[in-house]
């Protein structure tokens, strides 16, 4: 059967979606629909639809064919049937929503086999929910209140992650639902939906706990705060008004172990002053950024100039400037003593505080987990 995917990467007029470039847990949104479907081996292709050139080379990295739209779709519907003309070819489409980002190979093989054994036309993932279901006069509609004990098996509902469908459906209906339609259940868990980049951050915990992840990369750009990571923000002043920092020469020896194992550094600092450059020169890190208070532009940049994925990208701070790079890095990382939302957002936190080792205690994690190759820290 000659089944395409398709995965909207665009904007759909008066619908709240996230923004075709948003990135959670460190990958481009549109991957974590992407992967799953490259490799579920159920498609000849993957088209990813897009606006923008931008877009298109996200698309392009992540392993998909590209589809320009010149205009914004008024409804998903709609951006199928658009797609669909301009296919050639097909038995079948699959609507594999980036929005909802926890969909698993698994589940879309349990869907196509369902269109691909038949009866079924159409096929729509669904979840089960034990939902209390109440009528409007305040009747329960479900349960007994007055006796919660028992459990409620709970009911089917639309996930807005994945659909198949056979081509007949939609070009007799316009729609990516219609003829016999059958459900297939996925997990629960995996129902979340980003309905606008308010819900990355939530999403980014849900995605690195239940979505698909392929084989990690290793890291190859590992870029780190000064004040509070390198030192343990402290100024240290002598009798004549000169100030000093402490560095600790544990992070500069994991540091030279990383380089060994592949991984380029760099260091983004919204101070100005010469301590930063004169301990990058001494730890032969060459890119340094100083007096950045906007971050995440100056991380992109870098990734961007190496051609690498953000899940190839390390970042640690410890301060809300250091916020966005955390989320976007495929790891972002802190010191213990980081601020809290800071901590909340990492998805590696030191067991030292800042200027104490807790570079060197990253670099031991990234050994162990593979990340940096066959070395040790």
């Amino acid at each position: 059967m000659n089944l395409v995917a398709i995965v909207p990467m665009v904007e759909i007029a008066g619908t709240a979606r996230p923004a075709p470039d948003a990135v959670l847990a460190g990958r481009a949104l549109c991957d974590w629909a992407i992967r799953p479907a490259v490799d579920s081996g159920c498609f000849a292709r993957v088209v990813c639809v897009v606006r923008t050139a931008g877009a298109a080379e996200v698309a392009k990295a992540c392993g998909a064919e590209v589809l320009l739209l010149d205009e914004t779709p008024s409804s998903l519907d709609q951006l199928l049937v658009q797609a669909g003309e301009r296919l050639g070819d097909f038995d079948g489409l699959a609507l594999v929503d980036p929005a909802s980002p926890l969909t698993h190979p698994e589940d879309i093989r349990g869907a196509v086999a369902k269109l691909d054994s038949g009866p079924a036309d159409s096929v729509v993932a669904v979840a089960r929910k034990p939902l209390l279901l109440w009528e409007e006069d305040g009747t329960p509609m479900n349960y007994d209140p007055l006796h919660r004990e028992g459990s409620i098996e709970g009911e089917f509902v639309e996930t807005e992650s994945l659909y198949v469908l056979a081509r007949a459906v939609i070009d007799d209906t316009d729609s990516r639902l219609g003829g016999r339609i059958a459900i297939h259940e996925v997990p629960a868990e995996r129902s979340f939906r980003i309905a606008s980049d308010v819900d990355l951050e939530a999403g980014a915990v849900r995605a690195r706990r239940y979505g698909y992840s392929p084989a990690a990369r290793a890291v190859k750009l590992i870029v780190l705060d000064v004040d509070g990571v390198l030192t343990d923000a402290g100024f240290y002043y002598s009798e004549e008004g000169e100030s000093l920092k402490k560095f600790n020469t544990r992070d500069g020896a994991g540091i030279m172990i990383a380089r060994k194992a592949g991984a380029e550094f760099g260091i983004i600092t919204g101070e100005s002053t010469g301590f930063a450059p004169a301990r990058a020169a001494k730890l032969k890190i060459s890119r340094v950024e100083l007096g950045c208070s906007d971050k995440l532009p100056v991380l992109d940049g870098w990734r961007r100039e190496l051609g690498l994925e953000w899940s190839e990208v390390v970042y640690m701070g410890d301060d809300l400037p250091d916020l966005p790079c955390v989320r976007a890095a495929g790891v972002g990382a802190c010191p213990r003593n980081a601020e809290p939302e800071v901590r909340a957002a990492a998805d590696f936190v030191s067991s030292v505080d800042g200027g104490q080792g807790c570079v060197r205690d990253l670099i031991r994690h990234l050994c162990g987990t593979g990340r940096l190759g066959a070395v040790s820290a």
